[in-house]
């Protein structure tokens, strides 16, 4: 008889439902196929003219036609783009999942959405209008088309969930801190099910200008080799931009009403670094901390880490931050085995969304035991010395894999990922 609650009494929390648009395409089926082969889903960037910025490549999603994918004329033209990724990538999830909101208690069903800038495309916009002509021709649609609690606002109406609506940002950790916050709330019962996730819209002019004078994205513009997770000639991040939603739903309720169980969310970790605004805390304490709490939530041991899937952004603060983390987690000797991947190579940085759709990578991973290779990376830093597989590993069984985000700030949050096994 499989245990319907942790040993402490508090609810386990599975996957029943994922969903994804992202620069591979629409769907969770086209992300999954494209992070297996190893390959790069990046190219030069269409949306504007990039003559003038240094990067001129992204992860952009191919062809996006709102209408086509689900959404009507008029929330199209109204929603931001980041809303109509979380939208497309939430409908996939909840067709997945099953869940009937007609037979649910709304009041039970939260939702909790982030980004990490929200409507920036809006937000540059409409400060053109402002400034070229005038107060009185700003979209009066603005505000509530630009700001980041938009995603959770508009998904829990569209699906009339009336548990709490949430929205969590962690720059590129709140993908991550989201489902994490879901797992915290159906752990602990205040809620039953839950949908959560992120989404980003940020290949737009202000973001390539503001990331690339930061000096956080690569000038190399070959869309093979630009992105390259703990590779010795790492450079910085490339943009990318999508969603990833999954549906979460306590053990019971999810075995009550006969859905299909994909992977169990098994523990959580959130820490702050308290140490820099932009850079790492290079011994990656934080991190450190993080992976231990949400192996420790689930009963298990570094000695269990069957797989990370690491934030893995191709900057050379971060790989070597995160590299020291693993190593402080797992000590030298077993940091140099466990297999540590990042999808940055296929899909570039989706900032807000990375800790989502990286989470349904992880997912996915342990449910089919297996490891996917990091495209990009050809040459692996030894002094990062951590075991970066450059092709898929398969027949792979493990109890459990960690899946991390680390934002500007200080921000880190670690999902710990179990194969659903039923006893």
């Amino acid at each position: 008889m499989t245990d319907m609650r942790k040993p402490d009494g508090t609810h386990r929390v599975v996957i029943t439902g994922m969903g994804a648009i992202s620069p591979a395409g629409i769907g969770v089926d086209a992300l999954w196929d494209a992070v297996m082969t190893g390959k790069s889903c990046i190219a030069p960037i269409t949306r504007f003219d990039t003559s003038e910025f240094a990067s001129k490549i992204g992860g952009e999603i191919p062809n996006f036609d709102a209408v086509e994918c689900g959404l009507t004329k008029k929330e199209a033209r109204r929603f931001a783009p980041y809303v109509q990724y979380a939208i497309v990538a939430s409908d996939e999830a909840m067709k997945q999942s099953g869940l009937d909101m007609e037979a649910e208690d709304p009041t039970r069903v939260a939702c909790v959405w982030g980004s990490g800038i929200g409507g920036i495309g809006e937000f540059e916009n409409g400060c053109i209008t402002l400034h070229e002509k005038g107060p009185k021709r700003v979209n009066p649609l603005f505000i509530p088309t630009m700001i980041e609690n938009m995603g959770a606002g508009n998904l829990s109406i569209r699906y009339g969930m009336k548990g709490d609506c949430l929205s969590i940002v962690t720059a590129c950790a709140s993908g991550n801190h989201c489902i994490g916050e879901a797992y915290r709330l159906i752990r602990h019962g205040y809620a039953d099910a839950a949908l959560a996730g992120g989404s980003e819209e940020s290949i737009v002019p202000i973001c390539l200008a503001g990331f690339g004078n930061l000096g956080a994205i690569t000038k190399n513009n070959d869309p093979e080799t630009a992105s390259r997770p703990f590779d010795v000639d790492r450079s910085g991040f490339v943009p990318g931009e999508g969603a990833g939603a999954v549906v979460l739903e306590s053990l019971e309720h999810a075995v009550a009403r006969g859905a299909h169980i994909i992977a169990e969310v098994a523990g959580f970790g959130s820490t702050g670094d308290a140490f820099h605004m932009t850079a790492p805390e290079p011994h990656g304490e934080g991190a450190v901390r993080a992976m231990r709490q949400a192996l420790s939530e689930g009963g298990f041991t570094p000695e269990d880490l069957g797989h990370l899937n690491a934030h893995g952004t191709s900057t050379p603060a971060n790989d070597a931050m995160e590299s020291a983390a693993i190593k402080g987690l797992c000590g030298e000797e077993r940091s140099a085995q466990v297999p540590v991947t990042s999808v940055k190579g296929t899909t570039g940085h989706t900032l807000g969304a990375a800790g989502a759709i990286e989470a349904i990578v992880c997912a996915l991973s342990v449910a089919n035991s297996c490891v996917p290779p990091t495209a990009g990376t050809k040459n692996i830093d030894p002094a990062c010395g951590v075991n970066v597989p450059l092709e898929a590993i398969t027949d792979y069984p493990q109890k459990v894999a960690l899946s991390n985000s680390l934002g500007f700030g200080g921000h880190n949050a670690s999902l710990a990922i179990a194969p659903w096994t039923e006893a």
